[in-house]
């Protein structure tokens, strides 16, 4: 899985080299794909439950599973780029969510909210520490802010299959409590605050699989892949 991590942090960052005004986001896809392959590794998401891509790009209001398309990235935009690569049978998967040019002093601190969210809940990736440690850090961090943590995706374990145990809310109510669960030493998960400009609630496109804010503001994502280790947390999808 660091071996996996690597490459999806390798990934990342031709994203965040390549992501300027005027790029055609099927071009980032594309270049994405051959580091992947050149790797010896597979994209993750590529057929995944019928998924068409490589990456997921998600542009401004898509708050994830953008599909990657001929459209040309603009100045004053962000793109949540989220990667996943599988290396002899084990997975990681990560985002980040990139400054398209120059960007407006709220969409900063949106960014800004999301990765400090993400730094906060890494932090309780810790042996005896519960879910709800994780989903809380998110929540508060995030509601502190002004902004809104999505509820309708989540986190998720992550091993030897993308998706595994235990699901990772990025909020804290009864519904979510009642199935917490304590983190285990060696557990792996990919923790990936979701937050909007505006509310928490989202639709889906008709494409199936591009998932947008309801009201049309901004959304960012960012997210690592954490091994929980008896030392703490380690981060797995960093260079």
């Amino acid at each position: 899985m660091r071996r996996a991590g690597r490459i999806v942090a390798l990934a990342l960052d031709l994203g965040n080299r390549m992501a300027k005004p005027g790029l055609r986001i099927c071009d980032l896809d594309a270049a994405i794909e051959e580091l992947i392959l050149g790797a010896d590794a597979i994209p993750a998401f590529k057929g995944y439950r019928g998924y068409p891509a490589t990456i997921c790009a998600s542009v401004d209001e898509e708050v994830v599973h953008g599909i990657p398309d001929s459209r040309r990235l603009k100045e004053g935009g962000i793109l949540g780029l989220d990667v996943g690569a599988v290396l002899d049978g084990y997975y990681a998967d990560a985002a980040v969510t990139i400054p398209i040019g120059r960007i407006s002093a709220q969409a900063t601190r949106l960014m800004d909210a999301a990765r400090e969210a993400l730094d906060a809940a890494i932090l309780e990736a810790r042996p005896g520490r519960r879910v709800s440690d994780i989903s809380r850090a998110i929540q508060t961090t995030v509601e502190k802010k002004g902004f809104s943590v999505v509820r309708t995706y989540t986190g998720h374990g992550i091993g030897s299959r993308l998706h595994e145990d235990p699901q990772i809310p990025n909020y804290v109510d009864g519904q979510t409590a009642s199935r917490d669960e304590a983190l285990a030493c060696g557990a792996t998960l990919a923790i990936e605050p979701m937050v909007n400009e505006g509310t928490w609630r989202t639709k889906v496109l008709s494409n199936g699989w591009t998932v947008v804010t309801a009201d049309g503001r901004l959304s960012s994502h960012f997210e690592h892949t954490v091994a929980v280790q008896p030392h703490g947390p380690e981060v797995l999808t960093v260079l």
